[in-house]
């Protein structure tokens, strides 16, 4: 993912749920990016241009024993 679409990701993300959200680069993967609530780890955003439109998904596990 272009660091200029995880600094949109990043503000929308803060602007639609509050300025602990922060998205950050992935280490060797180019086609998402992490999710962080603070410092705990939310899920990953995923860069999809299939059929010629750009989307992004986000895509979060929650296990059992959190709820």
């Amino acid at each position: 993912m272009k660091p200029e679409e995880i600094k949109k990701l990043d503000a929308y993300f803060k602007r639609m749920f509050g300025s602990t959200m922060v998205v950050k680069a992935r280490p060797r993967k180019d086609d998402s990016a992490e999710v962080y609530l603070g410092e705990e780890f939310l899920g990953i955003v995923f860069r999809d241009d299939e059929d010629g439109d750009l989307s992004f998904n986000f895509s979060m596990a929650i296990l059992d024993v959190d709820l």
